[in-house]
Parts: C-alpha cells; structure tokens; sequence
C-alpha cells in the first residue's frame, strides 16, 4: 500500500546534515521516518569532511595562484580574463565557507547567530555568481570568435566590469533571504547538537526553501543553455575555418567546459527536483526506505557540484599556454624549481598565445 505524506517537509540547511522527520499514514497508522540513518551519519561524519577538505585545499591553490597570476598584469587583463578573475574571487570565497560545513558536520554549528546567517548568504550569493559567470564567459568566446570584427567595438574592459558588478548585485539580491530565515536551532532530538538551518519564522521559512530551490534549477539551467549554444556555435565556426591543432584543442575545451559543468551539477538538480516534488506530495513515497533515500542522495550529489568550483582554475586558465607559462615563472620565484623544471624543459615545445579574439591561438578560449 502508498504511504501518503500528511504534511510538507521542511529543509532544514544548506549543508543538509540535519535530521527531517516526516508523518507518514500507513494504514491508517501514523508512523515517522527518520532519515538519519548509519549510511547518512557515516557520510556526514567521514567522507563528506574528507572530500570537502581535499576540495578546499584544491580549490583555494588553483583559484589563489589564478588570482596571483591575473593580479599581477592588472592593467593588462583581457576581456575573458577580467570574467576569470571573478570567478575565481566567486569560487575562492565559496571555498572558505567549506571549514565551517566541516565542523558543523563533525560537532554542530559552534559559531553563532551571525555566522551562521553570513555563511548561507555568501555560499549561496557565490553558488549563483558562479554559474553566472561561466555564462558569460561562453558569451564572450561567442562574440569574440563567432562574430570577431563587430564584436570588438562593445567587449570593453569597462563594459566587462560593470557586467561583472551587476551580476554580484543581482545575486546578492537573490541571496538575501538567506540571512532572514537562517537560525542556530536543534533538530529534533534528544541530542544537544546545534544546526544552522531554514527554520527561522516557520512555515515562510519553507515557503522561501521552495523558491530557493527554483532559483537552484534557473542558476543552472540557464547558464547550461548559454553555455551549449555558444560553445556550439564556436565550435561551429572553428571547423568551417581553416583547421589547425590549435582550433582542435579548443573544440575540445568547449567541450569539456560544457560537459564538466553539466555531470557536476545535473545529479544534484535531478535529485533536488524530486525532493521537491516529494515535498509538494506530486509524487508518493512507497515507503520509508523510499523517502530515506533522497536525503543521503541529496547530499552526496550536492558534495559533487560543488567539486566543480575547484575544477575552474585547471579548466580555464592553467590549460592555456600564456597561464601556464606564468604560473612556471610564479612557481619558480617561490621557489618551487623542482615543481616547474620538467615544465621549463618542456617550455620550448609549447606555442605562444595572441590576443583576444585571435582564431589561430593554443589559447583560443582563453
């Protein structure tokens, strides 16, 4: 027999180590389902600290030496760089919200009120930013490749920066509820752990769960289409243009840009959605075991998108011959020689990149 859901469940935090308990009718009998099992405990207490934290120290080295690297040509960044330079400010601030989901995951939220308000406004105001940014970069290789001559009348630096802020400003709009409806509160047990979670004035606090969890599909959906169509069409362009080595390597990072973004986030999309639908009782949970499988799913494909934010550096920058060469000089000044000798050695091999919109460049998405 169906297990009807009397009642909608309540999401009680980002980082979704909270217990949710859920009133069940089975036969006419009510009865709860607690989805803290063993496996989920494991996962929140072992493998999730562990993973996050080979993803914050990943992420902080990659997006620190880009940000090294792009700062110190400021007055010389290109259009595509200025967009990189942003992104790797998004991803690196997304990064040091990752200690604090390590200890609450391990012993509770230990760090108070404001934090805690603080920490969910800027995981989600960088989550968004992110995926926005991304967009934009497609864009930009989509006007600087597909429609070159026109095209380099309007990419201004300036133009490029006010896109830029503009994005950080429309994000932080849709961030801001964040800090109203987050609060330091129990999770139902006869355990004194504290969580940071959505259960700040109630049912509006699920009510804004629901449209958060919206905005999560927009910020993904959306920048996924610009993303495919505009790499398409580069690469489009690139193959009824005269072929070369170089517009096959950016065929392929076109590519992969796409398809990183796109396996990263697209599980936890999918599992999202029949949360939701779960809580808006379109779907029926069978039985317990049914519904105690979303929360572990949930979690483990939200720790995967999130991988992606250490993905970017390697992704965007580090595979371009310019970047990598200053990362070598970078490398060596810190006196790192025996990172960056097999790299110097292999320095003459490589071909040095043109400008922005150059077609004929290793670094033609970059």
């Amino acid at each position: 027999m169906a297990v009807t859901n009397t009642f909608a469940v309540y999401e009680l935090g980002d980082n979704d180590n909270s217990e949710n308990y859920t009133d069940y009718v089975y036969d006419n009998k009510p009865m709860v389902c607690d989805d803290d099992g063993i496996g989920l405990r494991v996962f929140h207490a072992v493998f999730q600290p562990v993973l996050y934290s080979l993803i914050f120290l990943l992420g902080v080295a990659g997006n620190g030496l880009m940000i090294t690297i792009l700062l110190r040509r400021w007055r010389r960044l290109r259009i595509t760089e200025i967009y990189l330079l942003h992104l790797a400010l998004s991803d690196l601030m997304l990064l040091l919200t990752f200690p604090f989901d390590i200890v609450e995951n391990a012993a509770g939220w230990l760090f108070g009120e404001f934090l805690c308000r603080l920490m969910g406004l800027v995981q989600t105001l960088n989550l968004y930013c992110g995926s926005f940014l991304l967009a934009c970069i497609g864009f930009d290789r989509y006007l600087a490749i597909v429609h070159a001559i026109p095209s380099m009348q309007s990419r201004r630096p300036r133009t490029v920066h006010l896109t830029c802020f503009s994005l950080w400003l429309l994000c932080l709009g849709l961030s801001i509820p964040n800090a109203a409806f987050l609060s330091v509160g129990g999770n139902n047990t006869h355990t004194p752990i504290l969580f940071c979670s959505y259960h700040l004035h109630l049912i509006h606090a699920h009510n804004w769960v629901l449209t958060k969890r919206v905005l999560d599909h927009v910020c993904f959906f959306l920048p996924l289409a610009v993303m495919s169509y505009c790499y398409t069409a580069v690469a489009v362009t690139l193959c009824n243009s005269q072929k070369s080595n170089a517009k096959q390597r950016a065929i392929r990072l076109a590519l992969l840009v796409t398809l990183v973004f796109f396996f990263c986030w697209l599980p936890y999309n999918i599992t999202l959605l029949i949360t939701t639908l779960g809580d808006l009782e379109v779907i029926k949970y069978e039985n317990c075991t049914s519904y105690d499988l979303v929360q572990p799913v949930l979690d483990v494909t939200k720790s995967i998108g999130l991988s992606h934010c250490c993905l970017n550096p390697f992704l965007y920058a580090f595979v371009g011959v310019r970047f990598r060469n200053e990362l070598i000089q970078l490398l060596c000044q810190m006196g790192c020689s025996w990172v960056c000798l097999p790299f110097t050695r292999a320095q003459g091999h490589s071909r040095p990149s043109i400008s922005d919109g150059g077609l004929t460049s290793s670094n033609i998405l970059i």
